[in-house]
């Protein structure tokens, strides 16, 4: 798929744009980039079978790969559709990360949240019952619901002192230094590489991939040449566990950033991006990888 860097800016600003202004738990995880990447890096795992599948499922798509349609679902929330207002607590799971247990009652009631979402799509997928718009509908659900289960941010939010959570690092305001362009509102009044006023949840939905200066398609390669973790039938878990290990990795990877004081550190720059990007393109490995063992489960 041949991206041109100017056309997946436009792209980017559009969403990061969002979710910079919007301090809510509707972020969008990884951004433009972060899904196609997912996408991308899956598409090669799938088996034959699959691959043969989702070919036929995704016939009439603009771009018919697992890249192509990453990032319909957030698209879709952008219109004033039935189906947008229905899956819009689909893409996150607010678990508290002092504990990173799930308890569906308290954290996914309804079925409204990312781990009950991937299920449902997943057995939705599976029905060759299913009428075949709403097996192209769950597939396309999957490729980018299994992208935001694996964004920390989206499975972990941080309770206040004052009461209530951070919404997954919204409420948690940062002052960005970075050679990434600035997006949002007010972006064309800031000075390259001076303070950005964003959010944590921006800066992982955003910040922390682009800030690797490549193309999708280089970046790609590179993810591919440090290798795909192995995903194996009988070790895939569910989404309630991958939701329970971004959440846990909150803390283990130290996300919320503390001086040598160990007071909340609010202002950020190349170095925290730099230390913590391995971790995020872990996670976009990881997710690929499962991305993957589901459909070809699924798609057999």
């Amino acid at each position: 798929m041949n991206f041109s860097r100017q056309r997946l800016r436009r792209t980017l600003i559009a969403f990061s744009a969002v979710g910079a202004l919007v301090a809510t738990p509707t972020a969008f995880a990884w951004s433009h980039l972060g899904h196609w990447l997912v996408g991308d890096l899956a598409q090669p795992l799938l088996t034959p079978a699959a691959q043969q599948q989702v070919a036929q499922l995704l016939q009439g798509e603009p771009v018919p790969t697992l890249a192509g349609v990453a990032s319909w679902a957030d698209e879709l929330r952008g219109s004033d559709s039935d189906l947008a207002r229905k899956t819009s607590k689909w893409h996150y799971v607010d678990l508290d990360p002092e504990r990173c247990d799930y308890q569906p009652p308290r954290d996914c009631p309804g079925g409204n949240c990312v781990i009950a979402a991937i299920d449902a799509q997943r057995q939705i997928l599976a029905d060759t019952a299913q009428p075949p718009e709403a097996r192209r509908d769950a597939l396309k659900f999957l490729v980018h619901f299994i992208g935001d289960v694996h964004q920390p941010l989206h499975a972990g939010a941080r309770q206040m002192s004052e009461g209530g959570d951070d919404a997954g690092g919204n409420k948690y305001q940062v002052s960005l230094r970075t050679a990434v362009a600035p997006e949002g509102r007010g972006a064309r009044r800031q000075v390259a590489g001076g303070p950005i006023p964003t959010n944590l949840h921006t800066v992982w939905d955003y910040y922390e991939l682009e800030s690797a200066i490549l193309s999708p398609e280089k970046y790609a390669t590179q993810l591919r040449q440090g290798g795909m973790p192995p995903v194996a039938p009988e070790a895939l878990g569910s989404p309630a566990d991958w939701a329970v290990e971004s959440c846990k990795g909150i803390g283990a990877q130290g996300l919320y950033p503390r001086g040598e004081d160990g007071e909340w550190q609010h202002k950020l720059g190349g170095a925290y991006l730099d230390a913590k990007r391995p971790y995020a393109e872990a996670r976009v490995r990881l997710a690929a990888a499962r991305l993957a063992a589901v459909l070809n489960q699924a798609l057999k």
